[in-house]
């Protein structure tokens, strides 16, 4: 059974990635967003198959590069640990990391740009469109900025 990790930072972003839930049990399945109040019980939800990431925004610019750095390390320690084989992701900076290794080491990468922007790219989104298997956008005026992407509809 192909192992699967869905990741993507707090708040909306994950709760997009959640509203994929008729996938989670198709795979063997692995989950990681950041570490908040909000986010507190996730790895009893998921059985241990989660993990947290820094939370760091580039609000933040003197601390970001030290949490950047951090989740790396974190993502290359977890990407050995469960070794999967897809990458699924809304996005957006703490999810960047993963998808870097896991095309390093040839997985396949499926990111898909959130709802939340209907005409303009998310700064992850710039940079792993040009690198993800599958780059799925949820609004049609997306198609424009990412042309080579497949336009899927809402999650929600």
């Amino acid at each position: 059974m192909k192992k699967v990790l869905f990741i993507s930072s707090g708040g909306g972003h994950f709760n997009e990635l959640m509203r994929l839930e008729p996938l989670f049990k198709k795979y063997d399945s692995y989950f990681a967003t950041e570490k908040l109040k909000a986010t507190d019980n996730l790895k009893e939800k998921f059985n241990g198959k989660f993990f947290y990431l820094v939370y760091g925004t580039k609000d933040h610019m003197l601390t970001y590069p030290f949490k950047l750095l951090a989740n790396c390390f974190i993502s290359l320690y977890q990407f050995i640990k469960i070794r999967p084989n897809v990458i699924i992701t809304t996005g957006v900076q703490s999810a960047g990391p993963m998808c870097c290794i896991a095309k390093i080491f040839g997985k396949k990468i499926i990111y898909i740009e959130t709802m939340a922007n209907i005409n303009k790219k998310t700064a992850t989104g710039r940079i792993i469109y040009h690198f993800a298997d599958l780059f799925i956008v949820q609004w049609e005026s997306m198609l424009k900025l990412y042309p080579k992407a497949i336009y899927k509809g809402l999650i929600y």
